[in-house]
Parts: C-alpha cells; sequence; structure tokens
C-alpha cells in the first residue's frame, strides 16, 4: 500500500511524487472485477515538507491497548535459512532497521494523512510494532500515521519475505506491505531510480471498504498503477478480525504471493510480453497505514480514533549456501 504511485497530475508528477505509492492504485486486476476508485471525504491540503529520515520530538503514546497473538516461531522453508528479522520486542523502533518517510502532500493517491515519525504514530507495545493513524489537525491535514521503511538499511534480492499482520477496520484505511527497488529516488534524474522503473512489489495490500479482500501485485515500466499485474484473493470472512500471514516467494524465475501459507498468485517474467521485468535485484520492505485516497476510496465518517495497523513480525529467508 501501500499508499503509492498511483495517481499522477502529469507523467512527470507521476515519476516524482511516486515514492509515496503505496502500491497498487486504484483500475482493473486480475483474478476480479476492477476496483472503482473514490475520492476521499476530507480534503487533502498540499503540505511542501518532503521524504526524511530526520527524527522528530517524541509524543507520549495514547492509552490505546494491544495485545500480541500467540507466538509463531521462526519456520525456514526447505533449503531456506533466517537471514533477517524484526520481531518488534525491543522498548522502541529499532532505527538500525527503519527509517520514516515524512509528508501530508497526498503521495500521488489524493491521500488524507500526514505521515509523521512521532511515538504517537509508530512505536513498539507489547512486542508489536503500532501504527496508529489519528485524526487530528497537523501541517495542514486532518489525519497522522506513518510509514516505516528499510531503504538503505536492510535490503534484499530473492527469497521468502513474509510479515504477520492484524489490519484496521473502517471505510477508508488502507494498509500495506510493499517493496521498492533499492536505488528509487523520488526525484532522481536518471529514469532507473525512479518509479514505476525501479519497480515495486506489494506483498499485501487492504482496504476496509473491501473487507474480505487482499491485494497481490508488481509494477513497473508499462504495467503501473491502474495497469500493474495484480490479482485479487477474496475471502468468506472479515480480514480484520484477525492475525494473517502475508508472503511472498522470488526467485529468478518470478514472484509468488501467499495468505496464511497458500498460495493464491504467480507472476514471472514470461506473463509481460515485451515489458521488462525490473525484479532481479534488491528491494528495501515498507510498512504503511493510508487514509483515504485513489485506493482507500471515501472515508467514513463515524470512525473511531486512533485506528492501529499491528505487525507481530517481519522475516526474511534466503536459499542456505550451496542449495
Amino acid at each position: 500500500m501501500r499508499t503509492h504511485p498511483l495517481s499522477i497530475r502529469s507523467v512527470a508528477a507521476l515519476l516524482g511524487v511516486v515514492l509515496s505509492a503505496a502500491a497498487c492504485g486504484s483500475g482493473a486486476v486480475e483474478g476480479g472485477a476492477p476496483v472503482e476508485p473514490t475520492a476521499p471525504e476530507e480534503s487533502t491540503a498540499v503540505a511542501t515538507t518532503e521524504s526524511t529520515t530526520t527524527t522528530t520530538t517524541t509524543v507520549a503514546p495514547t492509552t490505546t491497548t494491544v495485545v500480541a497473538p500467540e507466538p509463531i516461531p521462526p519456520a525456514a522453508p526447505e533449503g531456506m535459512e533466517l537471514v533477517w528479522s524484526d520481531e518488534f520486542d525491543g522498548d522502541e523502533i529499532d532505527r538500525t532497521n527503519w527509517t520514516f518517510d515524512i509528508g501530508g502532500w497526498g503521495w500521488g493517491n489524493g491521500e488524507a494523512q500526514y505521515y509523521t515519525d512521532r511515538e504517537k504514530n509508530a512505536r513498539t507495545q507489547n512486542g508489536l510494532l503500532v501504527i496508529e493513524l489519528h485524526q487530528e489537525s497537523f501541517e495542514g491535514n486532518s489525519y497522522t500515521s506513518a510509514r516505516l521503511l528499510t531503504k538503505g538499511l536492510r535490503e534484499f534480492q530473492y527469497g521468502r519475505i513474509e510479515a504477520r499482520i492484524k489490519v484496521p477496520a473502517g471505510k477508508g484505511t488502507w494498509p500495506a506491505f510493499w517493496m521498492l527497488g533499492s536505488g528509487f529516488e523520488q526525484e532522481a534524474a536518471e529514469q532507473e531510480r525512479r518509479w514505476p522503473f525501479v519497480g515495486e512489489i506489494d506483498i499485501m495490500e487492504y482496504t476496509g471498504k473491501e473487507p474480505d479482500l487482499i491485494l497481490g501485485t508488481i509494477h513497473g515500466p508499462g504495467y503501473a498503477g491502474a495497469g500493474g499485474k495484480s490479482t485479487w484473493f477474496r475471502q468468506d470472512f472479515d480480514v480484520s478480525e484477525d492475525w494473517h500471514t502475508y508472503a511472498i516467494d522470488w526467485d529468478e524465475s518470478g514472484i509468488r504471493w501467499y495468505f496464511d501459507g497458500e498460495m493464491y498468485a504467480e507472476v514471472g517474467p514470461d506473463n509481460l510480453g515485451r515489458r521488462e521485468w525490473v525484479f532481479d535485484k534488491s528491494f528495501f520492505l515498507i510498512l504503511n497505514l493510508a487514509f483515504g485516497g485513489t485506493l482507500g476510496g471515501v472515508i467514513d465518517t463515524e470512525l473511531e480514533y486512533p485506528i492501529p495497523y499491528l505487525v507481530d513480525w517481519v522475516r526474511v529467508y534466503q536459499e542456505v549456501d550451496g542449495e
């Protein structure tokens, strides 16, 4: 989502703004009818603040109570080993793993939130990462949230990449767990360092307006935004009501998406026709909670705040040398 490069005022704006793109946005997807984009009810006043890794003054966390699920120990797939994880067991977010995007200009999708690095919006609590959306006036926006990324800190090429997540309920919510290609720069002069040429893998996107649906998508040159290679995976229950594990298996042959261990989508170079496959390099991870916008849609006026997006752990497995 996750937040992200889907809508653009112009081709130039699309390529510049899209770092924020949180992943697949609006439009047709494979495996189901197209998602109809709807504008958020809240105005998304543009802020001039750009992405930065500078830490702002922390704010005392809210009294929101979060409860960790029963633990699931790391379990390496056959022929793989755990090469990195964050279990979020510390007293604060590990800054050797995560940095933050900051700003509230809509993130290319008309989103309503302003991303901060305040403890109020992102913290560890009871062994979980809590990304918390608040309704408040902040830098010209009516909501605040957070977007964490491992850019420049933890980047990976191939393997199984998974997270155990509890997504938030409510129309307008748009959480995501996704990846962008290493070297991505929002305003890079070189085309290959801009979106979508850098490549994007959406491991999980969810919207509160479609409570039984998750999405897995890739974006690249010639298949981005509404044209991304995307698959719906609809359930017979509300996904937000429980914890679930979202994963991809990624290697030279392609990418496969999993929901609670069940593979539901697969795509590889042969599925793109003459379009370029840009997933043969390192990518960094992103976790964010967007609000409204092209995919989040109209915000329910009766939602209760704050709204937490919870992550139990993130783990990366890769092939054992010699396997």
